[in-house]
């Protein structure tokens, strides 16, 4: 089965492709698995290095704005302020790309840095940004509609500012839309991705056959997001192998996971006919 999979005009002309699919990668290190999304990266044994040696691309990271800085957790209690957003991402793959020829990987698109913001959405937002500026030699940045092409593309997820985020003149993120988002007009290049809660919209957690009406419904979500330029994620989604054969059958771009050596296994074993 060879997927046909939608990308964002943005990504599209980065990487000239507009057929990928999900399992190119092969055994071995650093091969790109296009459908991999590393669910809340910073909490693996090594964070961003675990997520690419297993080719994700897509990785997640939840930031809180403390004092100024943008640190890195799941829970304000439990920020260290050596766990910046700068520290355990924004430098090492600064120094990746540079080192790489201005590529995460030697093929596929640009990788996306989903970051969610978990503190005030408009106050989090502003200091992200002046600092995304300061990285934009590899982020994919828009200036005036004109897109300069970057090594990465930024999402911003959680209390998203989309005021903000939309009326910038120069920004180097775009904005995770949700379910509801399926019909908006914004453009792809502003809201490239739609991601939503899979325990809001299906019942089915992996066990027996999943219904054909839920079945049906997952790929409409698809078909509707790919006409549009934008690709799917579901969080929340059981995270077993019933569930990603079937979100890779229905043609999901991201599969969220925290078990990023066995999706990129099955990513691997997925045969196509």
């Amino acid at each position: 089965m060879t997927r046909t999979i939608a990308y964002s005009p943005i990504l599209v002309a980065l990487s000239g492709l507009m057929i990928l699919n999900c399992a190119n990668g092969v055994e071995g290190a650093a091969r790109p698995k296009p459908c991999a999304h590393a669910h809340n990266d910073y909490l693996n044994d090594r964070p961003l290095l675990d997520a690419l040696e297993h080719g994700a691309c897509s990785i997640e990271v939840d930031i809180f704005l403390v004092d100024g800085l943008l640190l890195v957790g799941h829970q304000r209690e439990r920020l260290h302020v050596e766990e910046s957003l700068t520290n355990m991402y924004l430098e090492p793959l600064r120094r990746r790309i540079e080192r790489q020829g201005n590529r995460v990987y030697a093929e596929g698109v640009p990788p996306i840095l989903l970051v969610d913001i978990k503190s005030d959405g408009l106050e989090t937002y502003r200091v992200l940004r002046q600092l995304l500026l300061q990285y934009r030699t590899i982020f994919s940045c828009m200036q005036d509609n004109r897109m300069t092409a970057g090594a990465m593309t930024v999402v911003v997820s959680g209390n998203r500012a989309i005021d903000s985020i939309s009326a910038d003149k120069m920004r180097c993120a775009g904005i995770d839309g949700r379910l509801s988002d399926l019909d908006s007009s914004t453009p792809s290049h502003l809201m490239p991705l739609i991601s939503d809660n899979w325990e809001k919209h299906f019942e089915w957690r992996g066990d027996g056959t999943m219904p054909e009406e839920e079945k049906t419904r997952l790929r409409e979500i698809v078909h509707e997001a790919h006409r549009s330029g934008r690709r799917v994620r579901f969080w929340a989604a059981p995270d077993n192998v019933s569930v990603w054969e079937e979100l890779y059958s229905a043609g999901v771009d991201l599969i969220n996971t925290d078990r990023l050596e066995e999706l990129a296994r099955f990513l691997r074993l997925e045969k196509l006919p």
